[in-house]
């Protein structure tokens, strides 16, 4: 009997028992049709829902308007406003979320206009995103500017969504601190600017330490580039069986990482996979990255690594192309990399090939291309060292081995007095070879 009880009281706790999982955020995306030949409205709505999704809540409705020039008072005409209202009460939305960055007062004006809801740009949503994905001490710390930064000219009451005892978290509650207060003094959050910053100066001390180390080290530097989602991560796992993080996920990595590369005639190599890019990235995120973009601007050769099959792939690839050179590394030699070939039809393979004649097809996922990815990055490797021809004692051993593994070997043999290379010398060590130099 008392068994029998024991298995009734089981089963009704079972019963009635509740789902503690939190309901997804219902989202309303609003965007407005400039004309945009590049970036079309419909793209860039699909790439803000997206960017939803990946921020953990569910698109509900659209709803666009055709304008030339966004209105100065509420983004969106007066009209199109009423109509949002309406459709975020129809769809039971959480959160609209625009897809141009407001001003302050555009932001205190619809957050006037439509009671009740939380109003949040494309910036801020890319912020809190950042802020879901930062792990390391450098990356919240970059988060954690970028948000000050733009919170900081917004501090009139207008983000009371923040607040989490009145709104609770979800889409766009990751800023700052996590402060529930509706008014934050701006000498505060100046404060916290400087604080944050004199932090992120000690990391940017201890990174350059080990960029210096680098540099001296006379090792070559390729870095990644591209954007978001475009398999950068997936591509230095497969090239260096690392075992970095790579989910098909907008933002998966923040962090910059770097792995040691070997050529196929046995010269090493840095391999850097960075933050990815994307349109209309917050300005307040490149300044707050500009340690870990260094990584880039550093860099003697960058991988700028494509999506093939993106149906926005030129204009993603423009997109890369100002960031690039908006941080100053627009005059490094860079290969294109044409990611996910193994989705790509034999149409499209060919036209890749025909546009892009000097891009290599390759596939992370299958392994695909990458023995050509390996033998181009060698061949512009070799395009930066002198060719030498030397004769090394066998008492200096040390600099055979340096040889081996900084330079590439054209050949080798081995005479009385010692190894007798010719070799392609980077610049950074020369003058350890000339000694030995030999006509």
């Amino acid at each position: 009997m008392c068994a029998d009880a024991v298995r009734n009281v089981s089963n009704l706790v079972k019963e009635q028992s509740f789902s503690t999982e939190v309901p997804q955020e219902r989202a309303l995306l609003v965007g407005i049709d400039r004309g945009n030949t590049e970036w079309q409205l419909e793209q860039s709505l699909e790439e803000l829902a997206r960017l939803v999704e990946t921020d953990g809540a569910v698109v509900v409705g659209m709803v666009s308007q055709r304008l030339k020039n966004p209105n100065a008072r509420t983004f969106i005409g007066t009209g199109k406003v009423e109509e949002v209202v309406n459709a975020a009460a129809a769809f039971e939305a959480d959160v609209v979320v625009f897809d141009d960055e407001l001003t302050p007062s555009q932001q205190s004006n619809l957050e006037k206009e439509i009671k009740g809801i939380k109003i949040i740009d494309r910036t801020a949503l890319i912020l809190d995103i950042f802020a879901l994905h930062a792990t390391s001490r450098e990356g919240t710390l970059q988060v954690r500017l970028a948000q000050n930064q733009y919170l900081l000219p917004r501090l009139r009451g207008m983000w009371s969504h923040l607040a989490a005892n009145r709104m609770g978290g979800g889409v766009g509650s990751r800023f700052g601190e996590g402060e529930s207060q509706l008014e934050v003094d701006r000498r505060m959050v100046r404060k916290r600017i400087s604080h944050i910053r004199g932090e992120l100066k000690k990391v940017a001390e201890e990174r350059a330490i080990q960029r210096q180390a680098r540099l001296e080290s006379g090792i070559f530097k390729v870095a990644l580039a591209g954007y978001t989602n475009a398999g950068k991560s997936s591509l230095l796992n497969r090239l260096t069986q690392a075992d970095v993080l790579a989910y098909d996920q907008l933002f998966a990595t923040l962090d910059s990482v770097t792995r040691k590369l070997l050529l196929p005639r046995g010269r090493e190599l840095t391999l850097t996979d960075t933050v990815g890019f994307i349109q209309k990235l917050p300005t307040t995120l490149v300044e707050a990255f500009k340690s870990t973009l260094d990584e880039i601007v550093n860099a003697d050769l960058i991988l700028h690594v494509v999506d093939a099959g993106a149906p926005q792939r030129d204009a993603q690839m423009n997109a890369v192309g100002e960031v690039l050179e908006q941080i100053g590394a627009h005059d490094i030699p860079t290969l294109l990399v044409f990611n996910k070939a193994d989705a790509l039809d034999a149409t499209t393979t060919e036209v890749l090939g025909e546009k892009f004649p000097g891009a290599v097809l390759v596939s992370a996922l299958t392994g695909a291309g990458m023995d050509s990815l390996l033998q181009r990055v060698e061949q512009l490797v070799d395009a930066t060292s002198a060719v030498m021809r030397v004769c090394i004692p066998y008492a200096q051993g040390a600099l055979v081995q340096l040889a081996h593994e900084r330079c590439s070997i054209i050949s080798e043999q081995y005479a009385a007095e010692g190894t007798v290379l010719q070799l392609r010398i980077p610049p950074a060590f020369a003058a350890k070879f000339l000694p030995c130099k030999i006509d």
